[in-house]
């Protein structure tokens, strides 16, 4: 219950870039108003979870991973754990976790939503709170998450395909945020 209220104060007070991002806002707060499960996988109207792009200082390169299950290169990202202590924790969790970096510093807003249907556990609608993760300019890469294929530093203005416009949206933010020092911007 602990992450639920955490989601909720995440999300009623942020203030987000555009119209569309203020509507998903509203969408997922409603979600976890009519779901006191809204946090966990086992939720089938779908769940909240939480992702980072991880960028250099200055919003140069960014670090993706070939999932997969899904074939494409993506942020890090995943579910919300029960020991999570807030959504902020889980996606720094799920960046180092899959990236191997440990000194990522996490900017404390998020900078976009996306809503979209994954296939797991037959098929569900992912609620992702999206971040962005500042890491060192040589911060190496680990990759130790059995749900990569791969995993490497790219030009944030030329990701590696397949990817899909929610990446490029996630990166373009992150970008920009680490280059001004921002945890809200526009994508």
């Amino acid at each position: 219950m602990r992450l639920h209220k955490d989601a909720q104060a995440v999300l009623s007070p942020w203030a987000a870039p555009d119209p569309a991002q203020d509507a998903l806002r509203r969408e997922y707060l409603a979600h976890l108003a009519r779901h006191p499960d809204g946090m966990r996988r086992e939720c089938r109207a779908g769940h909240v979870t939480a992702s980072a792009a991880i960028v250099d200082p200055a919003g140069e390169r960014t670090v993706l991973t070939l999932h997969r299950g899904l074939r494409m290169w993506l942020q890090t990202g995943g579910h919300c754990e029960p020991d999570d202590p807030s959504l902020a924790a889980a996606a720094l969790r799920e960046a180092t976790e899959e990236s191997g970096i440990s000194e990522l510093r996490l900017l404390p807003a998020p900078v976009r939503l996306d809503r979209h249907w994954v296939p797991c556990g037959g098929g569900t609608w992912h609620f992702d709170v999206q971040y962005a993760a500042v890491a060192r300019n040589d911060a190496e890469l680990t990759r130790a998450d059995a749900e990569s294929v791969d995993l490497g530093w790219f030009p944030a203005d030329n990701l590696p395909e397949p990817t899909d416009e929610s990446c490029r949206a996630l990166v373009r933010a992150a970008a920009q945020a680490a280059r001004t020092g921002d945890g809200i911007c526009t994508g």
